[in-house]
């Protein structure tokens, strides 16, 4: 059973940081592109950043360009979201995702930037 367990989210000043986790289990975690998506409040799900499966290319939204970093260890099967100079408008629900026989969702974590 595909499972997939984001931690890390929570309320941080604009300027802030955050490391969001995504624990996976139940599939070759180390064959698959993993990927973080974000939903806010009235506007559509957003591809926030994506990772190839041996961590050799990364593709990101170009909001968070020069300030978010995909990366994972396949040894741990988890993927990571390093969050730097945090806006306001990062404020979102953040999703692990993959496709494996279809698209695959965690259970999401909040963040939220507020002074």
């Amino acid at each position: 059973q595909v499972q997939l367990v984001e931690s890390g989210g929570g309320l941080v000043q604009p300027g802030g940081s955050l490391r969001l986790s995504c624990a996976a289990s139940g599939f070759t975690f180390s064959i698959y592109t993993m990927s973080w998506y974000r939903l806010a409040p009235g506007k559509e799900r957003e591809l926030v950043a994506s990772i190839t499966r041996a961590g050799d290319s990364t593709n990101y939204a170009d909001s968070v360009k020069g300030r978010f970093t995909i990366s994972r260890d396949n040894a741990k099967n988890t993927v990571y979201l390093q969050m730097n100079s945090l806006k306001p408008e990062d404020t979102a629900v953040y999703y692990c995702s993959t496709w494996e026989g279809r698209r695959r969702w965690g259970q999401g974590t909040q963040v939220t930037v507020s002074s």
